[in-house]
């Protein structure tokens, strides 16, 4: 398995992006053409049923293929303007993962292959420097050493809930198998998600596994489980919420409750699953998928007046705050989501994270088609 080294942790791009002054003007960035995209008459109906060939992969889950309208439902008054308006996609259907990959699947993968994630890399300043605005200062080698994002509480209320910085801290030693820090382990969590794996890594677990990460519009298709105009897996009621995923109970991120019995990650179907099977399609990690976020893209479908066909996302990463951010969408928010901070256990709800970052609350699970099982 190839070990590619030019990618940098996105913890230190935080500390690089803090030090360095950014004054370069945000540039718009235009969605292009979707695969397979037609005049919503001209959509050819989807792949409902999986042919009686196929026999279902171990751990998967067959997803009927259907129309829906992606993103935010009218009654959701937590959306966001990114998740907005709602556009009709078609989708095939598609085998997905019951649960999150493991810590004990990816171990496997690991011992196969001799993959060495993206936390664990040490980290090339000069490739990284290309990577960050113009004279960017170099850090001081205490940071530049292989690590990843790991979160801990305040010690009082945080009044500005739009700084990350103040729960999110660089941690040399964090990776999947320390995945708090170097002093913590996943020995006896086998059953728990993988987390710390950037977007780099996950795709590299898909090719050893003969499968893929799915699209936006399949996870949220997927998530759904088939009720296309629900805010939750399980339907409108937030007031379901301690009893259906793992999210933080009480006050973020100062205390947490423990409504739902965890605090941090829990193991795989510790909650009920969705009408499809599918466990943890809200709540316990965020989950990636192939979509470039684009904060404008739901906007700018919705004027070409065209509907989608199996839609792959923009063609382009854009983040209006960021012009430098070249992110993909993770779905289905965390243990670390809550109704005054995220919310994100919402079905359309999404986030932008960078290809190379690796977080504490951050996994995934994969998909295979028709295709793919028919070698096609």
């Amino acid at each position: 398995m190839k070990k590619n080294m030019s990618l940098a942790p996105m913890g230190v791009f935080a500390v690089l992006l803090f030090l360095a002054a950014c004054k370069e003007e945000k540039k718009t960035t235009e969605v292009a053409a979707q695969t397979k995209t037609e005049q919503a008459s001209d959509v050819a109906p989807p792949i409902t049923e999986a042919p009686e060939d196929v026999t279902t992969p171990k751990g998967m889950v067959w997803i009927p293929g259907g129309t829906l309208l992606q993103g935010a439902v009218a009654q959701d008054k937590m959306a966001m303007e990114h998740e907005k308006p709602a556009i009709p996609v078609t989708v095939d259907g598609f085998f997905m993962d019951v649960t999150e990959v493991t810590n004990a699947q990816f171990a496997q993968f690991v011992e196969a292959t001799g993959y060495v994630t993206t936390a664990e890399r040490e980290i090339d300043w000069e490739e990284m420097k290309k990577q960050v605005p113009e004279g960017t200062p170099k850090p001081h080698d205490s940071i530049l050493q292989p690590g990843s994002l790991t979160f801990k509480k305040t010690k009082s209320s945080v009044p500005n809930l739009y700084d990350f910085s103040q729960w999110w801290h660089w941690t040399i030693g964090a990776s999947w198998k320390h995945p708090n820090g170097p002093e913590s382990s996943i020995v006896g969590k086998e059953d728990h998600p993988v987390v710390q794996v950037s977007y780099e890594d996950a795709m590299a677990y898909c090719e050893w596994a003969g499968r893929r990460l799915p699209t936006e519009a399949e996870w949220e298709l997927a998530a759904r489980g088939g009720e296309d105009g629900n805010i939750h897996t399980w339907g409108d009621k937030v007031d379901a919420l301690g009893a259906q995923a793992n999210t933080w109970e009480g006050e973020f991120p100062v205390n947490n409750t423990l409504e739902d019995g965890y605090e941090l990650r829990a193991p795989v179907k510790s909650y009920p699953p969705n009408a499809y099977g599918l466990y943890d399609m809200a709540g316990n990690v965020w989950e990636w998928t192939t979509d470039w976020y684009h904060t404008d893209y739901y906007k700018e479908v919705a004027a070409s007046g065209k509907a989608l066909k199996n839609p792959q996302g923009a063609a382009k990463p854009f983040t209006a705050n960021n012009p430098y951010a070249k992110d993909k969408v993770i779905k289905g928010g965390s243990f670390l989501c809550s109704a005054s901070y995220c919310a994100s256990y919402r079905v359309s709800a999404k986030m932008g994270s960078s290809m190379d970052s690796s977080l504490e609350h951050t996994g995934f699970r994969t998909v295979a088609t028709v295709a793919m099982l028919q070698g096609e």
